[in-house]
């Protein structure tokens, strides 16, 4: 299983599945990141937390923990 958090920057991913649970799931999903969008790793920062993505035509910073519970292809 690939997340987002594996994703290197300058690729790009689908999404393939949502993990977790409640508000924390929901949280993610209102930010556009649901199954089968396209999302572009733009950078990280240098400790690798946390990941700016381009989802939808904007761009959005992840914490590792919610990269972590984007299932990606």
């Amino acid at each position: 299983m690939q997340t987002l958090k594996d994703v290197n920057c300058g690729q790009s991913a689908v999404v393939v599945k949502l993990h977790g649970e409640g508000a924390a799931k929901r949280r993610i999903m209102d930010m556009g990141i649901t199954k089968g969008t396209q999302v572009y790793v733009r950078k990280t920062a240098p400790l690798g937390d946390p990941v700016e993505i381009s989802v939808r035509g904007y761009e959005l910073s992840l914490r590792k923990a919610d990269a972590l519970m984007v299932e990606v292809k």
